[in-house]
């Protein structure tokens, strides 16, 4: 099978507040926030980067059915051990939903936790590190 040179360089998502949810992205996630005007932004993360639709934005194209403020699920790799994360969204006064749990990502077999951002999205740091 001939492999396509595909990767992925960015994905879309929608906020209600922006001043509610850049200092969540940065702070909890740690994504450098790449100012759009009027408070939008984008949020990257190294080589890859949330486009980010909320108030203010006029964006063009959309998707049909564009996702809605807290409809999205997310998953970032969390390089390090999955407890260190846990700890990380503790300090940051971030509810825990679920896990750790083995979940299966784009590496294999890992350990998750789940929580959501300030408009209810659903996100997930998995581990593929051993505790």
């Amino acid at each position: 099978m001939t492999r396509i040179p595909v990767k992925l360089d960015h994905c879309v998502i929608h906020v209600s507040d922006w001043e509610r949810s850049n200092p969540f992205y940065r702070d909890v996630l740690g994504a450098e926030l790449v100012e759009r005007g009027g408070g939008a932004c984008a949020y990257r993360f190294g080589s890859e980067q949330l486009n980010v639709h909320g108030p203010g934005v006029d964006a063009h194209p959309l998707a049909r059915e564009p996702v809605a403020p807290g409809n999205s699920d997310l998953c970032f790799e969390w390089l390090g051990p999955i407890e260190d994360a846990i700890s990380h969204l503790e300090e940051n006064d971030v509810p825990v939903e679920e896990g750790p749990v083995p979940r299966n990502g784009a590496k294999g077999e890992g350990r998750s936790v789940y929580f959501r951002d300030p408009d209810g999205s659903l996100l997930e740091f998995i581990s593929y590190v051993a505790a």
